[in-house]
């Protein structure tokens, strides 16, 4: 839509609703710089109740109780503890994903950011890596409640929008204050978030040759490098964010060790780990020794749980070597298994 179209259409409908010339004028000059950004115009709540298809007090009562707009619950980590996460609840989900979608989206990010954007994936991540001196793998401490409601408005006022709809924004995209672990707009919001610390780093890493990518709150450096000077230099520039290395996940790899980026080797050749690999063919193996429900009785599993877990790591497999024929025959045994 172009600005000449958006003010035909406004001038005819602001006249008719009795809007004052200088009012006109005003929002006119609001909306140009919205529209030349391909960004949708908002002016106040009831508008983008229009637009997202919610009434105007449910978005206020969602802005304003945030919390009680959410479920909160654990997943299991690799290293046996359990991380909070905080789903918002399918209203809430909708909106957000109507901001993501219509909003966010229109915001280029990092080349070096290869979590949470379209057509970048985790091998993305990892290739880069390969077959280097030194990989370095370092961990963002508590990376999505470290950034805070007030550098989310930010964004949106940067992108042109009033401080009042920056503040509702940021308030539906916020709880308790800060990014939570598990709305669909978080991830891209901490891709915007960190876009000047990717051209900081990435400046570094260009003159010191050194390869650098960062997924969700893992950040991978590698090349001939001194691991104390680059992992100081981090740690100075994430200060900057207020944020933090995870001190006891700080990992330098050296090519006579398996060198692990993101659950990927990429010593000569990229790879999932041995035992990843091997747990599958074990499954499979005593799926088809001893028939599937015999299998799910040992295990004490229910078969919809069990069979999309395993497919699941199946198709990880895949994603990094799609042409595995194991993988390929596994994932054909098992997908038969539903029918």
């Amino acid at each position: 839509m172009t600005f000449e179209y958006f003010e035909q259409n406004f001038r005819k409908k602001a006249i008719q609703s009795g809007f004052s010339e200088d009012n006109i004028h005003k929002c006119l000059v609001y909306a140009e710089p919205l529209i030349n950004k391909g960004l949708p115009v908002i002016f106040n709540t009831a508008n983008l109740s229009a637009l997202v298809g919610y009434k105007k007090n449910f978005i206020k009562k969602a802005a304003l109780y945030t919390d009680y707009f959410y479920r909160n619950f654990t997943i299991l980590k690799k290293n046996g503890k359990r991380r909070p996460l905080k789903e918002p609840l399918p209203s809430l989900k909708e909106i957000q994903c109507w901001i993501l979608e219509n909003i966010l989206y229109t915001i280029p990010v990092s080349k070096y950011a290869k979590a949470y954007v379209k057509k970048r994936n985790l091998l993305d991540n990892v290739k880069y890596h390969k077959d280097k001196e030194i990989v370095i793998t370092l961990d963002i401490k508590d990376f999505f409640p470290s950034i805070k409601r007030g550098s989310i408005e930010k964004i949106f006022l940067e992108l042109g929008y009033s401080s009042n709809i920056s503040n509702l924004l940021g308030k539906l995209c916020c709880c308790n204050d800060h990014l939570p672990q598990g709305a669909p707009t978080s991830p891209y919001l901490s891709n915007i978030y960190m876009r000047n610390f990717y051209l900081t780093l990435s400046n570094y890493c260009n003159v010191e040759n050194v390869r650098y990518t960062r997924y969700a709150d893992d950040i991978t450096l590698s090349g001939k490098i001194d691991p104390i000077v680059v992992i100081a230099f981090v740690r100075k520039e994430l200060l900057a964010y207020s944020l933090f290395l995870n001190e006891e996940k700080i990992k330098v790899m050296g090519k006579n060790v398996r060198q692990i980026v993101t659950g990927i080797v990429v010593n000569d050749k990229i790879q999932i780990p041995k035992n990843y690999r091997d747990k599958i063919r074990q499954e499979v193996y005593f799926i088809k020794k001893f028939g599937l429900a015999n299998h799910l009785q040992k295990i004490n599993s229910s078969q919809a749980n069990y069979v999309y877990h395993l497919i699941g790591k199946i198709n990880f497999a895949l994603q990094i070597n799609p042409l595995d024929k194991d993988m390929i025959d596994y994932r054909k045994f098992i997908k038969g298994l539903l029918n």
